[in-house]
């Protein structure tokens, strides 16, 4: 039976009474889709309640093409396994591969028999699927010994061997080199169920069949990839600013005639008084005509406002169209950079002006190394400001105002909330807990964090930037990067990222001639031997 998801009527809500979902419905069948939507909009929560680990509050979930939640292999973001466990417990095949060495040595226990049901094959399949992903065939190596990028093929290699139905996928290509990226497309290309992968690197999104977005607790199905809903989203915002162009221009035209009428009123008014003060009208009908116009005028002053009103509601409602993500931008410094001037002055790195350079390579390279060497030996002779991929707060109960205050005591508060806003966080938001941020939010705090300073930083340096990030974010951090008028050094596996924000030089370390410390910290904070 072909798979198939079905989410009917389906409504989840927080312990705390956050609503996440509300009467969604939502059918797909055997092919590879995209979940999309900025953080916090319920991805994570979808993926949980298909694979049933989370529970709607009503609504039914229908999972088809197996028999149960075991045919549901799901990847998390970042997987995390224990690191003195081996790579056949973190599979979930070490109890089967025990039994079966006992049974080959003469054991008749039937629970030997019981545990390895029909799975004779497991550790072949096992060792097969380590292959197909470029991981090594020792089932007996320990997980500590691999770096974040192994850790994630690993994850994938353990929902694979269950032989599920359906695959879900939670930012995947993170922390993977392009030869790893490569084995994954080609293992979601080959799976035969349906797939759900949330993700922001926009060659995995233009891979997939079909696209699903949750936007304001809604869910919405494309029939194509990133590149056709974004046509279809743009047109349709497109449209929008349009309307809402189209209905402030009623509002002002509706507000003016109002004018127009309210100042003809009076002086019709005045006209009236003072025909009737001279006395050239008799007074009693000077009375019954400053009655009837008293009567026509609070018609007439009525209908306007209802004109008004009408058409601020029709602003409103335009403006409800309007994408947050359309008017949201990051604001960076701008310093100025001469074309010539030093910034790294290092043999195995050297920038010179405003470059925009990209440290590319696999994973163990030694990107993040050379980065903290050329840090360690001052090569770097500018102000600069650096973002590392694990980002980190020392008190994650303060506030994002607090903590920047704190980090930068001699600029006064109220600068600092000036800086932050121009990082979106503006008014309250600012007053938000550290631990509440998204992982997008938590880019932008380090950010704006990082760049806060006089002088002013000339050289911004990112460790794998984009890492948990949702498109939204993503794309304002290329708005943002694109402004940015500074030289630029970017550690990143994401070429259509690199792209994007105009890498005019790519350097990988292996072509230098650093010296070698034996072990290194990978990109993904690991230490890869």
């Amino acid at each position: 039976m072909p798979s198939s998801i079905v989410l009917s009527d389906v409504s989840f809500t927080w312990p705390d009474g956050t609503v996440v979902f509300d009467h969604l419905d939502l059918a797909l069948g055997a092919e590879t889709y995209a979940l999309i939507g900025a953080n916090g909009a319920g991805k994570s929560t979808l993926l949980g309640l298909i694979a049933g680990r989370l529970r709607p509050a009503s609504g039914s979930i229908t999972v088809t093409g197996g028999a149960s939640t075991t045919d549901v292999g799901v990847v998390a973001q970042d997987p995390q396994a224990d690191p003195s466990s081996t790579v056949a417990r973190s599979l979930g095949i070490h109890d089967i591969r025990c039994a079966i060495a006992r049974i080959e040595n003469g054991s008749v226990d039937p629970r030997d028999f019981d545990v390895v049901g029909d799975d004779w094959g497991v550790e072949e399949r096992a060792v097969g699927l380590l292959e197909q992903m470029g991981l090594p065939r020792d089932l007996d190596r320990m997980v500590g010994a691999m770096s974040g990028g192994e850790a994630t093929l690993l994850a994938i290699v353990a929902a694979l061997i269950a032989n599920p139905t359906i695959l879900l996928l939670d930012e995947p290509t993170n922390n993977l080199d392009t030869d790893s990226r490569a084995r994954l497309f080609s293992a979601i290309d080959s799976f035969a169920g349906t797939v759900i992968v949330v993700s922001h690197d926009l060659e995995l999104l233009e891979r997939v069949d079909a696209t699903v977005e949750l936007y304001r607790g809604h869910v919405r199905l494309f029939g194509g990839p990133y590149s056709h809903y974004r046509e279809i989203v743009d047109a349709e915002q497109e449209a929008a600013e349009s309307a809402v162009a189209t209905a402030a221009g009623d509002l002002r035209k509706q507000r003016r005639e109002m004018s127009e009428a309210l100042i003809k009123l009076d002086r019709r008014a005045r006209t009236g008084a003072t025909a009737e003060r001279e006395k050239r009208v008799p007074k009693i009908i000077a009375h019954n005509r400053r009655s009837e116009a008293q009567v026509s005028a609070g018609k007439l002053r009525n209908a306007h406002r209802d004109d008004v009103a009408s058409a601020a509601t029709r602003l409103d409602e335009a403006k409800e169209d309007i994408r947050a993500d359309r008017t949201a931008r990051i604001v960076v410094p701008t310093p100025e950079v001469a074309p010539r001037a030093q910034i790294i002055v290092d043999d195995r790195l050297r920038i010179d002006g405003p470059e925009r350079v990209a440290l590319v390579g696999p994973n163990g390279s030694g990107k993040s190394t050379l980065i903290a060497d050329v840090i360690a030996r001052e090569s770097i002779v500018v102000p600069y400001a650096f973002v590392p991929q694990q980002i980190t707060f020392p008190d994650t109960d303060a506030s994002i105002a607090d903590h920047v205050t704190t980090t930068h005591p001699d600029i006064p508060t109220q600068e600092v909330r000036a800086h932050l806003a121009r990082f979106l966080f503006r008014g309250a938001r600012a007053d938000r807990a550290l631990a509440e941020l998204s992982g997008g939010e938590r880019l932008r705090v380090a950010v704006a964090d990082a760049l806060l300073g006089d002088p002013t930083p000339k050289l911004l340096i990112l460790d794998e930037p984009t890492n948990n990030l949702d498109l939204d974010t993503v794309t304002q951090l290329v708005d943002a990067l694109d402004a940015w008028t500074g030289a630029l050094l970017v550690v990143s596996h994401d070429a259509g990222f690199l792209d994007r924000i105009r890498i005019g030089r790519r350097v990988s370390p292996a072509t230098t001639d650093q010296p070698s410390t034996g072990t290194e910290p990978d990109v993904d904070g690991q230490t890869d031997h």
